[in-house]
């Protein structure tokens, strides 16, 4: 008896040959997998009665009935799953696994570890890093690492590549600094096919670091026309109420505000006021936003803030409206993806200028409202809100107090002189081809001086609370430093050493606590 000639190859759907992680080989093919594996030693594909598998019941062994096609493509696919499995089981997989589970899935660390205690140390004194790899917090056997140290944002000058680990860690010498600044080292794994990554930064004389941005004579006569040209402009705010975000106790605003004239058109500042239901006076407080392009609703935290007695306005700095639908944003953003750039040869019609301005014209709003209590006007925000709380209080000495967050557009120029720049690192080097465009125009660099973080921390008044990281990469130490260490007003720093381009949970509860005890 011959097969059915008119039996034809089903067709495979794609989806069965994608290369998939399998179970653990002794699950998946047991047989096949407890000695050499070969296609000779598998089982029956069917185990299985022949009617359950689409196949006629013609008495000859399934691979006789099995047409040439399927058994290529089986073939094929018991092939892949093989070597499959052994690709994951070769991939720095997580050992040891109990005896009763297939696999362990772990929590991976690389751990960068200083030999100062406060990240800290004098210039010309030696230090040392050490790095380690866990997996649930114990030495993982036989892990290697890639590990670069250089001043931050510079070229590494000293490397390696895949460098075992030993259970104690490894050591590295990292030499020194000759002058203030920032000395980093990052280290990166893969394991079980997954990157890992971590750094430490060790600052080098910090509080003697000092700018690179000039500061222009006419820096002050160029910010004076400007407020009187936005002082010609009405306020003329349009508030509307926003029921479903009201709470119990703060009604929540939708507010735009006249804002300086970005020729040809008219221009308004956009925000989300929250203000106490209860009749009294209250002190304001102006939350500036990072960079991007985004809608500032739900107010939750606002209106979390304004219970506790304090009128909040969070403001975009785009001039448009702030509680659309995300989508709108999204298409926005790359529309607006190179705004700290837009201009950027022209120090009057520069992007920031109505942005700068756009916040004293909401600090206007705020002082212009019935409930304030006339004394305390307070700024914060982080990253491009930490830059412009400063500008803010640089500009606008109604400001009572400041509490930014690893400030950006600090001492940019730091690039043009071999160190580390502030966002939007516009003068940094392209890594390819070792130029920076913007550089290349001396109007430019010119304009920065104008906008420099650095230049309106000289003139701020007000009391301040900073907070930021060693390790940040987006607002890098040296540049922030740089802009810290020229204040003369009252400040404090609190330093989350181990932080990046982010806050601790602790670190928003200070700079709350702060706020509220300068109201006080």
């Amino acid at each position: 008896m011959t097969p059915d000639a008119s039996l034809k190859p089903p067709d495979f759907p794609p989806s069965t040959f994608r290369l998939r992680l399998p179970l653990p080989a002794s699950r998946l093919l047991p047989t096949a997998l407890a000695s050499s594996p070969s296609l000779a030693n598998i089982p029956p594909l069917c185990p299985r009665p022949r009617s359950h598998c689409g196949l006629p019941n013609s008495g000859l062994p399934i691979p006789q009935i099995l047409p040439s096609a399927i058994m290529k493509k089986t073939t094929v696919l018991l092939t892949l799953m093989l070597a499959a499995s052994a690709f994951a089981q070769s991939t720095n997989a997580i050992q040891p696994v109990p005896a009763f589970a297939q696999a362990r899935i772990a929590a991976i660390q690389v751990l960068v570890s200083p030999d100062r205690p406060d990240w800290t140390c004098a210039v010309g004194e030696k230090v040392k890093f050490t790095i380690t790899v866990l997996a649930d917090n114990l030495p993982l056997k036989d892990a290697v690492v890639s590990f670069k140290i250089g001043p931050e944002q510079m070229p590494a000058s000293i490397g390696k590549d895949k460098v075992p680990i030993p259970a104690t860690g490894l050591v590295i010498d990292a030499g020194t600094l000759s002058h203030p600044g920032f000395l980093r080292c990052t280290a990166a794994t893969t394991i079980a096919g997954k990157n890992y990554k971590g750094a430490a930064t060790i600052a080098f004389s910090p509080e003697k670091i000092q700018p690179t941005q000039t500061n222009p004579d006419d820096f002050d006569a160029f910010w004076d026309a400007a407020r009187a040209d936005l002082a010609k402009i009405p306020v003329e705010a349009i508030r509307t109420l926003l029921p479903e975000h009201c709470t119990d106790t703060v009604n929540v605003y939708h507010v735009a505000i006249h804002n300086i004239r970005m020729p040809p058109h008219p221009s308004r500042i956009h925000g989300i006021l929250c203000e106490p239901k209860t009749p009294g006076k209250y002190p304001a407080v102006l939350r500036v936003p990072g960079a991007g392009v985004r809608g500032y609703l739900p107010a939750s935290v606002d209106a979390a803030f304004a219970a506790r007695g304090f009128i909040t306005l969070t403001i975009g700095i785009h001039g448009i409206p702030v509680n659309m639908p995300a989508s709108v944003y999204q298409s926005l953003a790359a529309i607006l993806s190179n705004y700290n750039s837009i201009n950027l040869d022209n120090r009057d019609t520069y992007y920031y200028r109505r942005v700068y301005l756009g916040c004293v014209r909401a600090n206007d709003y705020l002082v212009s409202l019935p409930n304030w209590d006339g004394k305390n006007l307070l700024v914060t925000g982080g990253s491009q809100g930490g830059q412009l709380s400063v500008v803010t209080a640089g500009l606008d000495h109604r400001v009572t107090a400041l509490a930014p967050i690893y400030p950006a557009y600090c001492d940019v120029t730091g690039y043009l002189h071999g160190r580390a720049g502030g966002w939007p690192h516009m003068f940094r080097a392209d890594p390819k081809t070792g130029e920076s465009f913007h550089a290349k125009n001396p109007a430019k660099i010119a304009t920065t001086a104008y906008y420099d973080t650095v230049n309106f921390a000289r003139r701020v008044k007000a009391p301040g609370l900073y907070t930021w990281g060693y390790n940040d990469e987006t607002c890098p130490p040296t540049s922030l430093f740089a802009a810290y260490n020229v204040i003369t007003a009252p400040k404090s720093l609190n330093l989350a050493l181990i932080t990046g381009h982010n806050t601790l949970p602790e670190e928003h509860a200070a700079i709350e606590e702060w706020l509220v005890a300068q109201a006080k």
